[in-house]
């Protein structure tokens, strides 16, 4: 019986014992837990401005430097963004045909090539011009025969020994050749043939082609040996003294042009190199699109700009007064803008604001029915934004 007893008394000693161990090794799990806990957990909204206010010392005050004011009116400019490219009046970009057709014989034309008025630019033969020019000086050749019988004629009708009809019939044929000689003196000049300079030996198969400006060659449309009709375009020439850009602008932003106004214009290709322009015409007619074209003038052209060249613009427009801060009285938090509200002399509260366009230093704020009448800090704001997250951090 006593051996009973003493083995029950061993079995309560060991399961006290193993219970202290349990309790033991679960309070060493829950500690080995809280120790592993991650940094993210501790610090994910370290960052967050809890209080929109910042409290400062006088000495943290001057240590800043703040500077206060309050909200200004100025004129703003906004930039219209278009597109266009670089045009040429009609009058500058002649094309080069020949009047009476015929074969060209020869041209040194290429694209790019600059070419002076007067300067041969291509020659062109055929038999009609062999014809024309014969024609030209068999009819002239009459004309001083004409004349010796027409005055016969005239005398003889005086003296009644000629009948009035006979000499109206040589005064009409006087007429005729004459009219005949004229026309025939315009086809040569078509041609380019000096009828003053024609006489039976310079008789010639082919005729000169001179470019009408100084420009450059922009197309070459025919070779050597074609025939050219007269409704071909041999070659296209450009006067580039007078290139201008033209714009496409639409209709909602037409009110907001005026001729004499600035324009910068750039390529895809060298967005950095700006060309300086000025609106110089305003279309008065809409295309389906609902747009217009908006003529600028280069204020100094580069040559390295040609017709048909596609460019970008910016037209600075002129709006109404808006108001305005400093750009170092805004700050940027969080993806949003704030600026700082002067409470007392040492207290700032953070007030969230819509912004616009900045310009020249300048900010515009949209929406300051709360901030009118408001004494801003315009200089400093940034380091007040710091202490409100210093703080937020503590």
């Amino acid at each position: 019986m006593k051996n009973l007893v003493e083995v029950n008394t061993n079995l309560g000693k060991l399961k006290h014992t193993f219970s202290k161990t349990i309790v033991g090794i679960a309070t060493l799990c829950v500690i080995t837990s809280c120790g592993n806990k991650t940094p993210t957990e501790e610090t994910a909204d370290s960052t967050v401005v809890e209080s929109s206010v910042a409290n400062l010392t006088e000495k943290q005050v001057q240590s800043i430097g703040i500077t206060t004011g309050t909200l200004e009116q100025r004129s703003f400019s906004t930039i219209l963004k278009v597109t266009g490219k670089v045009d040429v009046p009609p009058q500058n970009l002649i094309s080069v045909s020949v009047p009476l057709g015929g074969y060209l014989k020869s041209s040194h034309l290429i694209p790019g090539m600059f070419v002076r008025k007067g300067e041969i630019i291509a020659i062109i033969e055929d038999q009609q011009y062999i014809q024309l020019q014969q024609d030209f000086l068999t009819t002239q050749s009459k004309i001083s025969f004409l004349e010796n019988e027409y005055q016969r004629q005239k005398d003889l009708n005086q003296s009644k020994a000629s009948s009035d009809k006979v000499f109206q019939q040589a005064e009409m044929e006087l007429k005729t050749q004459k009219i005949l000689v004229k026309s025939l003196a315009e086809k040569l000049k078509l041609a380019g043939i000096n009828p003053e300079k024609l006489n039976e030996n310079s008789i010639s198969k082919s005729i000169n082609i001179y470019s009408p400006i100084s420009g450059y060659v922009s197309k070459v449309n025919v070779n050597i040996g074609k025939y050219i009709s007269p409704t071909d375009v041999m070659f296209e020439l450009v006067n580039t003294s007078d290139i201008h850009l033209a714009l496409k602008v639409f209709e909602k932003d037409l009110d907001k042009l005026n001729i004499g106004q600035k324009v910068t214009a750039y390529t895809n290709t060298y967005p950095d190199k700006k060309y300086p322009c000025e609106i110089l015409l305003i279309g008065k007619s809409l295309s389906e699109e609902r747009n217009t074209d908006v003529h600028c003038h280069f204020e100094i052209y580069d040559k390295a700009l040609i017709p048909g060249t596609y460019m970008n613009a910016e037209i600075a427009i002129t709006n109404a007064k808006s108001y305005v801060l400093p750009e170092d009285a805004i700050v940027r938090f969080e993806n949003k803008y704030y600026v700082f509200l002067k409470k007392t002399a040492s207290q700032f509260e953070m007030v969230e604001v819509q912004i616009g366009n900045t310009e020249k230093g300048f900010t515009e704020i949209i929406k300051t029915e709360n901030l009118n009448n408001q004494t801003l800090v315009i200089k400093g704001a940034y380091s007040l934004l710091m202490s409100l997250k210093n703080k937020s951090e503590e």
